[in-house]
């Protein structure tokens, strides 16, 4: 069945470094289009990078920009979020899916950025 198991979340120290990982299995990872999400406490879950199938677009939001990284590696089914440069309001609770035609969600990673 489909699955997405996200990894790699952490307690950090503001400034700090993160690298989180999502493998997937059960459908043609190379044919999909993937999407980092968060939700922090208290709010929705909000979209934080996308990647296109082959790897060659990314996106991102305004608030990650310049920190954050989206990479692949379709013989791996994985999607990376390399983070950098943390800030207290990254915490939140970090998922990955297809970027259209959504599967069911992972437990995600908790990421947490406190002195």
């Amino acid at each position: 069945q489909v699955q997405l198991v996200e990894s790699g979340g952490d307690w950090v120290q503001p400034g700090g470094s993160l690298r989180l990982s999502c493998v997937a299995s059960g459908f043609t990872f190379r044919n999909y289009g993937m999407t980092w999400y968060r939700q922090a406490p208290g709010k929705e879950r909000m979209l934080v990078a996308s990647i296109s199938s082959a790897g060659l677009v990314t996106n991102y939001a305004d608030s990650v920009k310049g920190r954050f990284t989206i990479s692949r590696d379709n013989a791996k089914n994985t999607v990376y979020l390399q983070m950098n440069s943390l800030k207290p309001e990254d915490t939140a609770v970090y998922y990955c899916n297809r970027r259209v035609d959504s599967v069911s969600w992972g437990e995600g990673t908790q990421v947490t950025v406190s002195a």
